[in-house]
């Protein structure tokens, strides 16, 4: 049977795993079931729960629980303590094995797309943009999955992790499919690719942006040689793989690949050429423009400052070459685009420029100030706070960066948590004092967004960090609604700075 939507008919176990390896412990794979679950909570008659041996909890724990609420089918790692009438199956993997069994569950939806995985430390999001930009505006419906959100069609959900689970991979895809889309373009994170939420089916196209130390801790990759390695497995499922040739470990990313290689960058060598860059200024919008060279050649402008950007773009068009795309749909889509929360600049006043973006570490906001300051503000203005409840390290080094290459840094609150506002000030201040930059402190970000905006001068570059897409913020273990764009429109209403 090929289960095309989550709909109430049964299938059979057998067909289920068909694709993965296994063993029968007890009962009969020769059974119907209703529902895949990994969650004891969606248990029901007849499913099939997957034990998922996660950071917090393990599902192995909940065996008995989920057989009592009517699961009839166990997908396990060891061996549990359940009543013998109860199918028992032991995979190397379970997260590999709910990979595989959420594709089967599914009807194998990839099977049906033209799927496009982007991984790499950064541009990963704006990239995904760009692609789906140029490929919706030449005819191809595609669906989306990101760090922002997940687009299927019509309907946008917001995400709660660059790459979800691979149930949900798999129940996006065939959505996207039954919504008529031909094309799927996702964020493939290192923990998706560590934790095979992308396993069950081969990418038709796997991208590498790049590379920095990051994601790096007890819960995420424990040194920069995992971190890697992770990322290169996308390379191992996939068909055709677009590499960005100037990228650091390049040769380790590459290493055991199985897909053919295509790459991009300012090289000689490189099949996707740069040249002639140069930054523009239209008066509250801050670009780059460039020629491309090599298998495809033309003059590319847009309106997303500095050199990263023509790095992002140029992974879009390496990646919609291939599906025939006329130059003037790709420079018509690229001159359009806006990514929320990234490097986003919003229409306040031609005589400065206020920009909205995600910078939330000392590395992501040194690539960023730095980048603005080649464009010879007037002043360079950063407005920034630290997360609650994380690194106070964090706090000291992106003070010290933002008193360093801004002219004014503006101290304010992020996401509290559950610490003081006051208290994460201080600690950035002590970072902001290691560097020469002047500086203020305002608790209210509100405010400060005010202060910022109406103490402006004709020439200066606001940048907004930290929030990003984020609409809210998190103040006492509580989330309040936030959302930067509209304090900075409330801002605009009440016209007191220059225009």
């Amino acid at each position: 049977m090929d289960r095309r939507k989550e709909g109430r008919q049964n299938m059979n176990l057998l067909e289920l795993l068909d694709n993965t390896e296994y063993q029968l412990l007890s009962g009969e794979v020769n059974t119907e079931i209703t529902t895949l679950v990994y969650d004891s909570r969606k248990v029901e008659k007849g499913s099939v729960f997957v034990c998922i041996s996660g950071a917090v909890r393990d599902g192995h724990d909940f065996a008995a629980e989920v057989v009592e609420k009517g699961a009839s089918v166990l997908i396990v790692e060891h061996a549990v303590e359940v009543p013998g009438h109860v199918t028992v199956v032991q995979v190397p993997d379970s997260r590999l094995a709910l990979a595989q069994l959420s594709a089967a569950y599914f009807g194998h939806p990839a099977k049906e797309l033209i799927t496009i995985g982007i991984t790499g430390t950064k541009g990963k999001t704006t990239a995904t943009y760009m692609v789906r930009s140029i490929l919706e505006a030449s005819g191809y419906r595609t669906g989306l999955i990101g760090t922002i959100e997940t687009i299927i069609g019509e309907e946008v959900i917001p995400s709660v992790n660059t790459t979800p689970e691979s149930y949900i991979v798999q129940q996006s895809f065939r959505k996207m499919v039954d919504a008529g889309c031909k094309c799927v373009v996702m964020e493939v994170s290192s923990q998706a690719l560590m934790l095979h939420r992308v396993g069950g089916f081969v990418f038709d196209y796997g991208i590498f942006t790049n590379l920095e130390p990051d994601h790096i801790g007890p819960n995420e990759h424990k040194d920069l040689a995992d971190y890697i390695h992770c990322k290169s497995l996308l390379f191992r499922q996939c068909k055709q793989g677009i590499f960005n040739a100037d990228a650091h470990h390049l040769d380790e990313i590459l290493e055991g690949h199985t897909c053919k290689v295509e790459t991009y960058g300012f090289g000689e060598d490189a099949d996707i050429r740069a040249s002639d860059v140069h930054l523009t200024d239209k008066g509250g919008t801050l670009g780059v423009a460039y020629h491309m060279s090599g298998a495809l050649d033309m003059d590319v402008e847009i309106d997303i400052p500095g050199t990263f950007s023509v790095y992002n773009s140029m992974t879009a068009i390496a990646i919609c070459r291939h599906f025939g795309v006329a130059k003037e749909t790709i420079l018509s889509s690229l001159s359009q685009i806006r990514v929320k929360g990234r490097v986003e600049i919003l229409p306040v006043s031609p005589k400065f420029t206020v920009m909205i973006d995600y910078a939330h570490n000392a590395m992501s906001l040194e690539s960023l100030l730095s980048t603005l300051k080649e464009y010879h503000p007037k002043r360079l203005v950063c407005l920034f706070g630290c997360g609650g409840n994380r690194s106070r390290d964090r706090r000291f080094e992106m003070g010290e960066v933002s008193s360093r290459l801004a002219d004014l840094t503006i101290v304010t609150s992020d996401n509290p948590r559950n610490e003081k506002p006051e208290d994460i000030l201080n600690d950035i201040v002590v970072g902001v004092k290691k560097a020469s930059g002047e500086y203020v402190t305002i608790i209210d970000r509100a405010q400060a967004i005010r202060y910022a905006i109406e103490n402006a001068k004709e020439g200066d570059v606001i940048v907004l960090a930290g929030k990003g897409h984020e609409d809210y913020q998190e103040i006492a273990g509580k989330k309040y609604h936030m959302d930067e764009r509209e304090l900075v429109a409330d801002v605009v209403k009440d016209g007191n700075f220059i225009r």
